[in-house]
């Protein structure tokens, strides 16, 4: 690890990294475990229906035993990383349920994991403050051996983390207002954000790499440069046309030019990122009923650009609405029985499939066309917090408040 670079070294990098904008870049405009087995008494009635337990998931990851709180898929081999209130996280196995390293050295619950874009980091982020980097040993198809990189301090308390789509560069915001951005194996802190008021919600790099958005219980949305401390541009609840109370979830779509928020009170807006202006407002949720995901589909295979594309918006009304962004209308509404906490689009070929998970204890997969279900995913015996997908879309792995993450294919 090269924690001694200087900090004119870092600089030229990021200056030198393609990912992030040049000088002359311009935006586009718009135009096994038998605790899941149960029989007949254990089957609970919920508002009048009978609820019976049924598990076809094909993998259990017990090892928690509290709440999980995140999940990760590795982007090339079949390991998740997860994290929960027992203030662990672990990778391991799903095809075996096998642990392959716990990850420690947290004081309180791992609320985020993630993996690099290449898979050879993985970082956890805990209500602790605390970032903590691990990396892959060995060679090409060596996947089990993991040692402890290095701790980074940042926020006072760890909302959440996003790797750069492209390189090793760890993006995290916290609770007290403030946005993280380090290097990565040194360490060394690239930027601080701090232009947010209150608890920073969600957020991420737009999929170009080229810029950040970020978003706060405050109901702000900043949109940065990531070599800059000073916005490219904010929206704030004092704009009548973006007021959303406190944000709760946000997206961008596959050509960096737009973003869609969902707040707290059920509202959803449309954001053009080059021009730092609200272009549609989206009223399919219940009124007070959060929107807790967003997700761009791609219908076409062809990723989403000018003013087209598809958005899903999934709140606690136990909705998830499809918007056409061309017109600003529902194109389909699928519906659980209680809230949507994860949306996950599966990748081209299949990119027409949507992942819905729920505080109703399933997931269920779609086609986002026509809103068709094709297949419910059972096993879970408290709400799913959290849900990713492996192997090019063919895994989900689900993270519950039972204590379990959970796999299922998606077909």
């Amino acid at each position: 690890m090269s924690a001694e670079r200087s900090e004119n070294e870092t600089a030229e990098e990021i200056e030198e990294d393609e990912q992030f904008l040049g000088e002359d870049d311009a935006y586009l405009e718009v135009a096994d475990d038998e605790d899941h087995a149960m029989d007949d008494e254990d089957a609970e009635g919920e508002m009048g229906d009978e609820i019976v337990y049924e598990d076809n998931s094909i993998q259990h990851f017990p090892n928690h035993e509290q709440s999980v709180f995140a999940v990760s898929a590795h982007p090339v081999y079949a390991i998740a990383a997860s994290g929960g209130e027992d203030d662990l996280g672990y990778i391991w196995d799903y095809t075996t349920g096998e642990e392959i390293v716990k990850l420690t050295g947290h004081t309180d619950s791992v609320t985020s994991t993630a993996f690099s874009s290449d898979g050879e980091l993985v970082a956890t982020g805990g209500m602790d403050g605390k970032v903590r980097v691990w990396r892959r040993r060995g060679g090409k198809d060596e996947y089990k051996t993991w040692e402890f990189l290095t701790e980074l301090q940042g926020p006072d308390e760890v909302t959440w983390i996003k790797w750069h789509p492209k390189g090793a560069v760890l993006l995290a915001g916290g609770n007290d207002g403030t946005v993280w951005l380090w290097q990565l194996p040194s360490g060394n802190t690239m930027q601080v954000f701090a232009g947010h008021t209150a608890s920073v919600t969600c957020g991420d790099f737009t999929p170009d790499g080229k810029r950040i958005v970020t978003a706060d219980e405050d109901g702000q949305l900043i949109f940065w440069d990531p070599r800059s401390a000073t916005p490219v541009f904010k929206l704030t609840s004092q704009d009548a046309r973006f007021d959303l109370g406190s944000i709760t979830s946000l997206a961008v779509n596959p050509a960096s030019t737009l973003a869609v928020v969902g707040g707290a009170s059920g509202g959803v807006r449309v954001i053009n990122l080059s021009k730092g202006t609200v272009v549609g407002a989206l009223g399919g949720h219940k009124e007070d009923d959060s929107v807790e995901a967003v997700v761009f589909v791609d219908l076409a295979g062809a990723g989403q650009v000018g003013t087209g594309g598809v958005v899903v918006t999934g709140a606690t009304d136990g909705k998830a609405c499809i918007w056409d962004l061309g017109t600003m209308r529902i194109r389909a509404t699928l519906e659980h029985e209680d809230a949507i906490t994860a949306l996950l689009n599966l990748p081209a070929p299949k990119s027409h499939l949507l992942v819905s998970a729920s505080a109703d204890k399933t997931l269920r997969t779609w086609d986002a066309r026509t809103g068709t279900l094709l297949k419910e995913h059972k096993g879970h015996h408290g709400p799913i917090l959290a849900a990713s997908l492996g192997l090019e879309g063919k895994i989900i792995v689900s993270a519950g408040d039972d204590g379990v993450c959970l796999v299922f294919p998606t077909e």
